[in-house]
């Protein structure tokens, strides 16, 4: 069996750059599964991708595949004989596998006997199989949208130029895109210009960066873009590298060159926020900042050419960036000639949602159920009140009309710039935190209860309106405002009833929409949201189910509900404990008609088992209170883990159902208060072991 290197290489006009490690990925696991399915054995994978090309090159992958025995089970012998002559079936199944019936066999098992046929069967050439395999693979890409090119039915991301399939040195004879494979790719654009051989599938990186002057390898040309934009920066500050946009730099070029740009430092007057948004999302660039965070007059570029000129593609990057920072420049000193309370006017023609109003109805809204979560937090309500107000007001100046991302963060300068209390000033910009899962919470309790505030305006508007988010559709980001909510609440520690809260925004809303209706709908959907966060933080879902089941309110409480009831699980004494919870809410559940008495009758305790377990629950009735008044939900449940051999010895030795009625009720009582006293945590009866 002859075993060799495979490369698969497809050319292409520019792929889109944010999409291309996505589109590598894809590829190279779905020829990975392709190769799996056929049952063709190899050692490695590797992926390959450039502005201009898809690639995978697989090692040690086998020629053909391996040949193997084919057997396929007729009818039963009952079904296949009759009178001794072959039935129906039995002829049927012979014509099916091209043999006479006497070429069949007969299987027989503890169930049965069946005839069968055994074929042996040649192995395919992976020449023969590859083209549906590489065309399958290309057609399970996440391409949101297909071209097609020239007059061709094709489609694909983007036109295919060429086709190289190598297999060790050999061409491979497929087509696929009408096009001929070969073992000819392309270089670089500018500094290759003749056709790159491939004389090796597996000199395959190394050819394309030798004489193509490319660097294939995605992951290789992101670690020296990396590692050239710290080399060119050294001495000058800290480059800022975003992720993504290191990922999309990465795709627009094959053969990267760092160099470094100037700008004047009049610039530096405007919020540096403005300028980084300017180079990473308008140029592409990467901003340097000094030992203190403040950006420098100078920034880090990659080019796609080593040039000869270096200091011809330095001039023109800084000469594009230049009318972008004229802009910002400009933006900025026009927005500061008046004060943010100037712009509020204009937010009343200002469209939030058709049914809910303008923003300057949602900022009405905002402040008066702000006001409310201020003065349970101990926030100060005049500085909220003042930031409610002035919240959104810079949705109005062209700085944020030019680059909408600075919504807050520009509110945030204004506000400094016309004195506004720094609360207020950093409230505006914080009442959008947390933007994005793990993103930093608001830091004062004037922030987070604007920033409570605005996301359950949001949530209640939207679903009073039957705008309920689905699978695939959340336009205003309910999911992700749920969760920050939860966040806040939990990670701030912020004691409040969600319920109540909920209820506040949805008294006011407009009357016509009848919000109110939508109050229980609205907490379940913040709950569910609850569960998934509790489960990301390691908590089973069966200590959410112990929770849950009393109907809490308050997601800061139920918090801390579920830690203690984490813990207790741990504890030696748990099995006991949520077996015999079991037995009790079962007792319960089945005798809910029984006129239990007020209270536990020590007269009528019969035997030394529940007497015991009657002192132990009367020696915890004051220490549960007290840690209940505290909220203390750990050592509750350590304080009632004394209660297990009680318990058991009580289940052991008593017959709670006796047809001694006073007697039984007492039992019925007894249980009741011990399961109270769990139930002020959680109910222990939903644990699994």
């Amino acid at each position: 069996m002859i075993k060799e290197t495979l490369l698969i290489e497809i050319g292409t006009e520019e792929l889109p750059p944010r999409a291309l490690n996505n589109l590598s990925n894809a590829f190279k696991a779905g020829i990975e599964a392709e190769l799996k399915a056929k049952k063709l054995e190899f050692s490695e994978i590797e992926a390959y991708a450039t502005p201009r090309r898809l690639a995978v090159v697989i090692s040690d992958l086998q020629s053909e595949q391996d040949d193997y025995s084919n057997e396929r089970r007729g009818p039963a012998l009952q079904a296949a004989m009759k009178d001794g002559e072959p039935t129906p079936a039995l002829l049927g199944f012979a014509r099916s596998c091209g043999v006479s019936v006497e070429q069949l066999s007969l299987l027989e098992t503890e169930k049965g006997a069946w005839y069968t046929f055994k074929e042996e069967v040649k192995g395919e050439s992976l020449a023969s199989l590859l083209p549906a395999m590489i065309e399958k693979a290309l057609k399970g890409l996440p391409i949101p949208k297909r071209m097609r090119w020239a007059d061709h039915d094709f489609e694909f991301v983007r036109p295919v130029r060429w086709l190289a399939v190598v297999y060790g040195d050999q061409i491979l004879d497929i087509e696929i895109f009408g096009i001929k494979a070969g073992n000819v790719s392309r270089g670089h654009r500018f500094h290759t210009k003749a056709p790159v051989t491939i004389t090796h599938a597996k000199d395959y990186e190394t050819i394309m960066e030798r004489e193509g002057h490319i660097i294939p390898s995605f992951y290789k040309r992101k670690a020296m873009i990396e590692e050239q934009i710290n080399a060119a920066t050294k001495g000058i500050g800290a480059p800022i590298i975003n992720a993504g946009l290191l990922d999309e730099v990465t795709a627009l070029v094959e053969y990267p060159k760092a160099m470094i740009g100037q700008f004047e430092s009049h610039f530096l007057d405007v919020p540096q926020e403005a300028l980084i948004i300017a180079m990473e999302d308008h140029q592409r660039y990467f901003p340097i900042v000094d030992e203190h965070g403040k950006l420098v007059d100078k920034f880090c570029f990659v080019s796609n050419i080593v040039s000869e000129e270096p200091e011809a593609v330095i001039s023109g990057n800084e000469r594009v960036i230049r009318p972008r920072f004229a802009d910002a420049e400009f933006f900025w000193n026009e927005d500061k000639k008046k004060p943010l309370s100037d712009y509020l006017a204009d937010l009343e023609n200002v469209v939030f949602q058709t049914k809910l109003g303008s923003q300057a109805d949602k900022i009405r809204r905002v402040a008066t159920l702000s006001e409310a979560i201020a003065a349970e937090i101990g926030a100060d309500t005049t500085l909220v009140s003042r930031a409610a107000r002035l919240n959104k007001a810079d949705l109005i100046s062209d700085m944020v009309q030019e680059f909408p991302e600075l919504q807050g963060t520009m509110a945030r300068y204004y506000a400094l710039n016309q004195n506004e209390d720094p609360i207020v000033a950093d409230s505006l910009e914080q009442v959008y935190w947390p933007r994005f899962a793990g993103d930093r919470l608001p830091e004062s309790k004037e922030a987070l209860a604007l920033g409570l505030a605005e996301r359950l305006d949001t949530i209640v508007g939207i679903f009073s309106i039957d705008e309920i988010p689905t699978g695939s559709r959340d336009p205003y980001g309910l999911r992700r405002n749920a969760l920050a909510v939860l966040r806040m609440l939990i990670e701030a520690e912020l004691n409040l009833d969600l319920l109540k809260l909920i209820k506040i925004s949805a008294d006011t809303m407009p009357a016509e929409i009848e919000a109110e209706k939508s109050v229980d709908t609205i907490f379940t959907y913040i709950f569910d949201r609850l569960r998934a966060y509790s489960s990301d933080l390691g908590v089973s879902s069966d200590v959410f189910a112990s929770i849950s089941e009393l109907k809490l309110t308050n997601p800061l409480d139920i918090y801390h509900r579920l830690l203690a009831v984490a813990k207790f699980k741990a504890l030696p004494e748990a099995g006991t404990l949520i077996e015999t919870n079991k037995r009790i809410h079962n007792i319960l559940e089945n005798n809910r008609s029984e006129a239990a008495l007020p209270a536990v009758s020590a007269s009528l305790l019969e035997n030394d088992s529940e007497k015991v377990l009657y002192n132990a629950s009367q020696a915890l009735k004051e220490e549960i209170g007290k840690l209940s008044a505290a909220r203390d939900y750990q050592a509750i449940l350590q304080a009632l883990s004394n209660l297990a051999t009680p318990l058991a010895n009580f289940f052991a030795d008593t017959m709670v159902m006796t047809d001694d009625l006073q007697v039984r009720q007492n039992r019925i009582a007894l249980l009741t208060e011990i399961r109270d006293y769990f139930e002020t945590v959680a109910d222990i009866s939903k644990l699994q072991l």
